[in-house]
C-alpha cells in the first residue's frame, strides 16, 4: 500500500489560497475576440481587487453589526467595533490610492478594449450597492442608474441581498438608536441643552455684534441671514418640535435626541467615557468622507478616461458620479454639528459630580 506524499509548501499556500482559481480567472474579453488589448489585464485586475475588497468590508459590517444589534450594546463590544471601523477606513484609504495603478492606463488605452465590455459596468457591483445600503443609503435618497432603480439591472439573488439589507436596520439606524440611548444628558438641575443652546446663542449674538461693526450693506445682510439659518438649524437639534418640522424639510436625518447625543459627545468628548464614543463618531466621519473622496476620485478618472461621454453600459457617467458625491452623503448630519462647536473659553462646565460619574472610578482610589 503506497504512502501519500505530503503537500510541498507550495502546493499548500496555493491550496490554502485556491490560486488556481484566483490566476484562472482573469480572461479578457478582447482576447476573445481575436483583438488582444494589453492593458485589458490590469482593469480586471483592479476591478477583480475592488471586489475582493468590498467583501471584505461587508465582512467587517456583519460583526458590528451584530454587536450593535442587541437591545444595549456591551461596552466590551466597543473596542471590537472600532477595531473593525478602523479596518473599515484602511481598505477604503487603499481603494482611493488604488486608482493611481489604474490611471497609468491612458484613455486611447482603454478605447482599445472598451467596446468589449458591452453592458458591463461597474455601476452593476452588487457589493458596492450592499455596502451603501447597510451603511444607511436610501432607496429613496439614490439617484436613478440608466433612468431606473439602482438594482433594476442587477442579477435576482444580488437584488435580493439589496431587499433583505434594506428590510433590517442599517447601521445608520443602529448608531441613531445607540446614540438615542446616551446618558448624561440630563441630571438634576443640569439639562445639556439648556446651557449649550444658551451658550451657542451667546456666541452667535457676540458674532452678529461683531459683523455690525466689521461689514455694511449687502455683506453685512449676508452673514446676518446665515446666521440666522444657522440659529435656526440649531434650534431645531433641542426643539422637538422645530426638529420634526427640520427633518420633514431634509434639514437634519438623525432623530433628535440622537442629534443631541452626538453634539454632547463631541463638545465633551475628553471626558473618558465619551472618548471611545467620540472615536466611533470620528470613525464613522471617516467612511463617509473616505467614500465621497473616491466618488470624486472616480469621476474625475472617467471623464479622464471618457470626457463627457456615455458611461459603460450607458449610465451618464462624469454627470452622474459627480452628482452622487453630494446626493449620496450618509452620515452628513454628523459634520453639520461643526458649525455649532464653540470656544473652550465659552462652553460650559459639566457639574463636578457628573463629570466625577464619567470619569473612570479607580483613578481616584488610594492604594
Amino acid at each position: 500500500m503506497s504512502k501519500k506524499t505530503a503537500p510541498s509548501p507550495w502546493d499548500q499556500y496555493a491550496t490554502y489560497l485556491q490560486l488556481d482559481k484566483l490566476l484562472d480567472a482573469q480572461a479578457p474579453w478582447s482576447n476573445r475576440a481575436g483583438q488582444p488589448a494589453h492593458d485589458e489585464m490590469l482593469f480586471i485586475v483592479f476591478h477583480q481587487t475592488y471586489e475582493l475588497w468590498f467583501k471584505q468590508i461587508l465582512f467587517e459590517m456583519d460583526d458590528i453589526q451584530a454587536r450593535f444589534s442587541g437591545r444595549v450594546l456591551n461596552d466590551r463590544d466597543m473596542q471590537p467595533i472600532l477595531a473593525r471601523l478602523d479596518r473599515i477606513t484602511a481598505v477604503l484609504r487603499l481603494l482611493v490610492r488604488q486608482l493611481d495603478v489604474l490611471e497609468t492606463m491612458t484613455a486611447q488605452e482603454f478605447i482599445d478594449f472598451r467596446e468589449y465590455l458591452r453592458s458591463a459596468s461597474g455601476f452593476q457591483s452588487w457589493q458596492f450597492r450592499l455596502i451603501e445600503t447597510r451603511l444607511g443609503l436610501q432607496r429613496k435618497d439614490r439617484l436613478p442608474v440608466f433612468h431606473e432603480a439602482f438594482d433594476a439591472h442587477l442579477r435576482p439573488e444580488s437584488k435580493k441581498a439589496i431587499m433583505d439589507a434594506e428590510n433590517k436596520p442599517s447601521l445608520y439606524m443602529q448608531i441613531d438608536d445607540w446614540l438615542a440611548r446616551t446618558p448624561f444628558l440630563e441630571r438634576g438641575d443640569y439639562k445639556f441643552w439648556d446651557d449649550y443652546r444658551a451658550a451657542v446663542h451667546a456666541v452667535l449674538d457676540e458674532k452678529e455684534k461683531l459683523a455690525g461693526q466689521t461689514l455694511s450693506g449687502e455683506a453685512l445682510e449676508k452673514e446676518r441671514a446665515g446666521l440666522e439659518r444657522g440659529r435656526r438649524k440649531f434650534n431645531g437639534i433641542f426643539d422637538p418640535a422645530q426638529h420634526k418640522s427640520a427633518q420633514e424639510d431634509g434639514v437634519w436625518r438623525m432623530s433628535w435626541r440622537a442629534l443631541q447625543s452626538a453634539l454632547f459627545i463631541t463638545v465633551y468628548r475628553q471626558e473618558p467615557v465619551l472618548q471611545l464614543p467620540s472615536r466611533l463618531l470620528s470613525l464613522i466621519m471617516d467612511i463617509d468622507e473616505l467614500l465621497a473622496i473616491w466618488r470624486y476620485r472616480h469621476a474625475l478618472m472617467v471623464q479622464r478616461m471618457m470626457g463627457f461621454s456615455m458611461g459603460t453600459g450607458g449610465s451618464s457617467g462624469y454627470g452622474y458620479l459627480m452628482e452622487t458625491l453630494e446626493k449620496h452623503r450618509i452620515f452628513s448630519d454628523l459634520f453639520a454639528l461643526s458649525s455649532y462647536l464653540i470656544p473652550e473659553r465659552a462652553r460650559p462646565p459639566l457639574p463636578e459630580s457628573l463629570s466625577a460619574e464619567m470619569g473612570y472610578h479607580y483613578a481616584g482610589s488610594k492604594s
